[in-house]
């Protein structure tokens, strides 16, 4: 996953949890990484148009963020859902959130369309930022 990648999806699935905006410390303790990158990708993603940012309170995804949040969470799911059911990997979704931003909304769709039929994808459970 893209280190952008990264951090919308997780952003997107701290938004779900609790209300926005998300510190810097929040997701700098789900992702493993220090506050200050943290901090230096929300300032990126603020450029971007991907997020509102603000000191000290932190960062909210723009509709813009979340069009692509919502994409990497349902590539997220689809894998997820793979690796858990097919592969059956325990850490299926620490995988899945490493693969989401490297895997094209096509070929997720195929992959599900591929494993089940359409009337029994899985459902888009928001995640717990915990797992990863």
């Amino acid at each position: 996953m893209t280190a952008e990648s990264d951090y919308l999806l997780a952003l997107f699935i701290a938004e779900q949890q609790s209300s926005p905006p998300i510190s810097s410390g929040q997701l700098a303790t789900a992702l493993d990484r220090s506050q200050a990158a943290t901090t230096e990708m929300f300032q990126r993603l603020e450029t971007e148009g991907l997020v509102e940012y603000e000191p000290y309170e932190g960062a909210k995804l723009t509709s813009s963020g979340c069009e692509q949040a919502e994409a990497l969470h349902e590539t997220y799911v689809t894998l997820s859902w793979f690796f858990r059911s097919v592969l059956d990997l325990d850490t299926h979704e620490r995988e899945a959130m490493r693969m989401a931003g490297l895997v094209s909304p096509t070929v997720a769709e195929r992959l599900a369309e591929t494993l089940v039929p359409a009337d029994e994808v899985p459902d888009e459970e928001a995640g717990s930022l915990s797992e990863y």
